[in-house]
């Protein structure tokens, strides 16, 4: 499944679902990053495993040796009145966090002085700060409060870098306290596992320096950062609320292993459920250089790709389940000027094996744009060799090819499918016989009937109730015109053969 339809697919379920991915706290900025001319050398804890046991004193030293690293951040902003979703009051739209809020029509929007309020911690004694990217996003004044400070007592900031990917955000004292600072040691967020216990510090609802305290509950999961793209943070049951964004969370020895930055929310309580979720540490100590230059630079090549279907193995003539499939490539970019044809399966980039969507989706954003590499590509079961320049990532041009993209991808309404044109590429791959017509699945909802009944990406329907189609228009107003509770019988093209199914529309 394409990186542009992940993040479109996992939005709407989550908003079918009621249950809405919700920045903990919601705050723009559209100030310039600046460069700075000190590197920083963020203390940096060991990389070994957590060990050792847990007496009735661990939880409390932990808090106490972190807490005076751990700041207060309020953000005064000029925003769009429609668009303002505080987190003490009102519903935060998770939708119009990433694709914009619904403007009425004739009716300008108005700008109105707004404050939030926001954690982070300081990883220099000059004053350098790790915060979220949406705490400080649209900020015309930045003000940081310390711990045992008078509750008065606040010092300007500014923004020397950030980034929407990693929801991360860099800023640094333009007024120093007369007390020194003390550092947070980062850690090693991939030596963590689920069931590992940790600690946040942050400022929910204002409540300065409020330490919570739950486990790992997993790891990887996907979170939507921008219209392509996903980020994978960790999820936590440690209490994180609105105000907590951009704060510590913490393994037991007091290091950092993730920055707080999004709840699930139930849809009628802005408040945590016992999920919440971090960015690994790890993801922003990567680019903490470019955060300081004031840009993060990240490499494109032009391409949409899934994983491997798991049944589809042996159709590609692969040996195990590895590699991205190629669905789509747009036309002029890097790859479609390398000879990247739908239906290839990158193997290799670079000489290293791609073990995954994921994991090419990674090793290209790593790259340095202007540097051309070999790809191994499988293509009708031969491995062919390519080179392709990588481009530089632009999050707003890639946002419009994702709007376009969603609207030559059509999705069955009622019935949990995404649907795409079938190429002559991806027919002969799926063995379709010669001079057939139909109509590929692209994704389907796990919960929906469809998935009940057996249907998966890689399926091509040719008929709905004895309709032949030929587009991806046909097969949409095909399925919109069966009302709800009604029945859609489709002939389908799956594993080599045509299957009848039944589809109750939802």
């Amino acid at each position: 499944m394409s990186s542009r339809k992940t993040t479109l697919f996992y939005a709407v379920l989550i908003a079918v679902a009621s249950l809405a991915v919700g920045m903990v706290l919601a705050s723009r900025l559209d100030l310039s990053p600046r460069s700075e001319a000190v590197t920083l050398t963020p203390q940096v804890g060991t990389s070994a495993p957590m060990t050792g046991a847990i007496d009735a004193a661990t939880f409390r030293n932990v808090a106490k040796a972190v807490t005076p690293t751990v700041v207060n951040i309020r953000t005064t902003s000029k925003r769009r009145a429609q668009d303002l979703s505080e987190f003490f009051g009102g519903q935060d739209d998770p939708l119009g966090r990433f694709f914009g809020p619904p403007q009425p029509r004739g009716r300008q929007p108005r700008e109105e002085i707004t404050q939030a309020a926001g954690t982070g911690f300081v990883i220099s004694k000059d004053g350098y700060i790790i915060t979220n990217n949406h705490v400080v996003e649209g900020a015309t004044k930045i003000e940081v409060a310390f711990y045992g400070d008078e509750p008065d007592e606040v010092y300007e900031a500014k923004v020397v870098g950030r980034d929407q990917l990693t929801d991360s955000a860099l800023i640094k004292l333009t007024q120093m306290p007369k007390h020194p600072l003390q550092e947070a040691k980062l850690g090693d967020s991939s030596q963590m596992a689920p069931g590992d216990w940790v600690m946040a510090i942050g400022n929910p609802f204002g409540l300065a320096h409020t330490v919570s305290v739950g486990v790992i509950s997993g790891l990887g999961r996907p979170l939507p950062v921008a219209d392509l793209r996903t980020q994978d943070v960790i999820q936590t049951d440690a209490a994180i609320n609105p105000g907590n964004s951009g704060g510590p969370l913490l393994n037991l020895r007091g290091e950092v292993i993730g920055i707080n930055t999004a709840i699930y929310t139930n849809g009628q309580s802005q408040t945590s459920i016992g999920i919440g979720f971090a960015v690994p540490i790890k993801a922003v100590r990567d680019i903490l250089p470019q955060l300081e230059a004031g840009k993060v630079v990240r490499g494109r090549i032009g391409v949409i790709v899934r994983d491997i279907p798991r049944d589809a193995v042996a159709e590609f003539g692969l040996k195990e389940r590895k590699g991205a499939l190629v669905t789509s490539v747009p036309a002029n970019g890097p790859c479609a000027k390398a000879g990247v044809e739908p239906g290839d399966v990158i193997l290799e980039v670079n000489g290293k094996a791609v073990a995954g969507r994921n994991a090419l989706v990674e090793m290209i954003m790593a790259t340095k744009p202007g540097t051309t590499i070999p790809l191994k590509v499988l293509r009708d079961k031969a491995e062919k060799n390519l080179s392709v320049t990588v481009e530089e990532l632009n999050l707003e041009t890639e946002g419009g090819a994702a709007a376009e993209e969603a609207q030559q991808e059509e999705a069955g309404s009622g019935f949990g499918l995404t649907l795409g044109p079938l190429g002559s590429e991806m027919a002969r791959r799926l063995r379709v016989p010669a001079g057939t017509r139909g109509v590929l699945i692209t994704d389907v909802d796990p919960a929906s009937t469809a998935a009940r009944e057996g249907v998966r990406p890689g399926d091509v329907i040719l008929k709905v109730n004895g309709q032949a189609l030929e587009t991806v228009r046909d097969a949409s107003q095909a399925l919109q015109a069966i009302k709800q509770g009604g029945a859609a019988r489709m002939l389908l093209w799956k594993q080599g053969q045509e299957t009848f199914v039944v589809v109750t529309k939802e």
